[in-house]
């Protein structure tokens, strides 16, 4: 073991002989001191170079736990390990309270020290090693089924196996194995991209073999569950990727037992406007269109592309239930909502079905693209889900959700879309009435490189309204962009490496939706 310098402190450092012979033949540096006095000048003067401390609990003079909160005092993230005789409750509860980091009864032995040693100062290592020769072993399988002819489940499955890996690589910073999963995560994206183009008309003009989308989520999987004796709430994340609903699941985990996770499919385009209207109405765009034209405004025209969700979710629930339904709609899109959620939020037990829709995570993506401080915040996956995290633990909603944990409720949380890290443009050429969304485009006579993109030029085939009567629909494959010509270089500069969504990805397509229920005999 190279570099790694213990403090042992103990009146009876001389009876320790053996132990520290047997830690230096292995590679380990000790400094003996007999006091907690010398102890505490040891670290002050050793400050960065000493990795350890064992501390004996009962020296005299000033004991190791009148010791401890001073060393902490100097060096707080250094470890430090009890050594005791006694093994009152008492004694151990202080020591635990004042932050050790293990601890050992007398006598100790050298496999003992050894194993402690191992598991505070090398146990990342040794995860690092371990995960790297799991991951290699799966690598090749991971490769296989990729290029299987996976079908829409398998590619869920799938999507889950790359996010537990990405996870597991980021958690115990094994950074060479994860710059070989990404390289397989775009890999998986261009077989996953030649598969929705295969298959994504057919889904929609309701193939039996079709997984579950946006406009049959809250019919499939979250109608069968209402009932009048327990209310139920459904939220809707906007812009929750899988991995990031991983992130925070652990806190969600400490209020709610979740039931079923399980996955959707959104529509395309996997934009706001298209996908959350979609989900709410139980439509197809095209659908909302003709049946409530009122309420659906294309992409070249002014007007609010949101505002009718609580209508066609009105809408949805008289033609599913064919009865009175209680219910309510709130939409958060900024703190004053979110605070007046928390102290409203048991108005809504009384209610059958509440939606809440919040917004944080989708002003996030659009707000980093803009202001450089975000980008330097969420400058990869691993922050960008790091930030999610952060503003969850923080936010208003997790405040509302604890606060309906100590009722007998039922929670779905799900998604509208996902989105990717882009990171190569693609040229497109239009005229002024054609969209400006990165990921996808409508517009007439569209000039595009046919391999960048799945087209829809009829876009009937894919249930989606026609702004004009040549109109044309493209959606970036992978992690491509769209660009004009125009100030090509610049704006590539300038969006490469931002979240975009609107395209076909296994992170904008394949999405979450988990069952939970309140932990009421806590």
């Amino acid at each position: 073991m190279e570099n790694i310098t213990i403090l042992w402190a103990d009146d009876e450092i001389h009876l320790l002989k053996p132990q520290i012979l047997f830690l230096k033949k292995k590679g380990y540096e000790v400094i003996t001191v007999s006091n907690g006095h010398d102890a505490i000048e040891e670290i002050e003067e050793n400050m960065g170079k000493i990795d350890i401390v064992f501390l004996d609990e009962s020296m005299p003079g000033i004991t190791g736990l009148d010791t401890l909160p001073r060393i902490k005092a100097i060096a707080p993230t250094i470890p430090v390990v009890m050594i005791t005789k006694n093994e009152a409750e008492g004694v151990m509860e202080q020591a635990i309270g004042s932050q050790i980091s293990d601890y050992l009864i007398k006598p100790v032995n050298p496999i003992q020290i050894l194993t402690t040693l191992t598991k505070l100062i090398d146990s990342d290592r040794l995860v690092r090693a371990q995960t790297a020769t799991d991951y290699q072993q799966e690598f090749r399988k991971i490769f296989m089924e990729i290029n299987s002819g996976l079908d829409a489940n398998g590619w869920a499955e799938m999507y889950q196996k790359i996010i537990y890996w990405e996870l597991k690589l980021d958690e115990s910073k094994t950074t060479n194995m994860a710059e070989i999963l990404a390289t397989q995560k775009e890999q998986a994206n261009a077989e996953f991209s030649k598969f929705v183009e295969r298959n994504y008309v057919d889904w929609v003009k309701n193939d039996e073999d079709a997984p579950v989308m946006s406009h049959d989520l809250l019919r499939s999987m979250v109608f069968p569950d209402v009932n009048t004796e327990k209310p139920t709430f459904f939220l809707l994340l906007d812009n929750l990727r899988f991995d990031q609903w991983k992130i925070i699941e652990p806190i969600v985990s400490e209020y709610y037992k979740v039931e079923e996770e399980d996955y959707f499919y959104s529509i395309l385009p996997t934009t706001t406007q298209y996908s959350r209207n979609s989900i709410f109405s139980g439509l197809m765009p095209s659908e909302i269109e003709e049946y409530y034209p009122d309420w659906w405004f294309n992409d070249n025209e002014k007007g609010g592309k949101n505002l009718h969700e609580h209508d066609l979710l009105n809408e949805q629930l008289r033609r599913v239930f064919h009865k009175p339904i209680k219910s309510d709609y709130i939409k958060i899109t900024n703190i004053e909502n979110g605070k007046n959620l928390v102290d409203n939020i048991h108005n809504y037990l009384k209610n059958d079905f509440t939606a809440i829709v919040y917004n944080f995570i989708d002003m996030l993506s659009h707000a980093r693209t803009e202001m450089d401080i975000l980008k330097e915040l969420a400058s990869d996956e691993k922050a960008y889900r790091s930030l999610t995290r952060s503003w969850f633990i923080h936010s208003p909603i997790w405040e509302a959700l604890k606060v309906l944990a100590e009722q007998d409720i039922q929670l779905f949380i799900a998604t509208d879309h996902g989105s990717i890290r882009v990171n190569e443009p693609s040229k497109v050429v239009g005229d002024r009435e054609t969209t400006t969304n990165l990921r996808y485009k409508v517009g007439k006579n569209l000039q595009y490189n046919r391999k960048d993109v799945l087209d829809i030029r009829n876009p009937k085939d894919g249930k989606l309204p026609s702004p004009n009567v040549s109109s044309t629909f493209i959606f970036a494959k992978n992690s491509k962009f769209f660009l004009y010509p125009n100030n090509y270089n610049y704006y590539n500069k300038y969006y490469t490496d931002t979240f975009q969504h609107g395209g076909i990805s296994l992170e904008e397509c394949i999405i979450p939706i988990i069952k939970l229920r309140s932990r009421t005999n806590r």
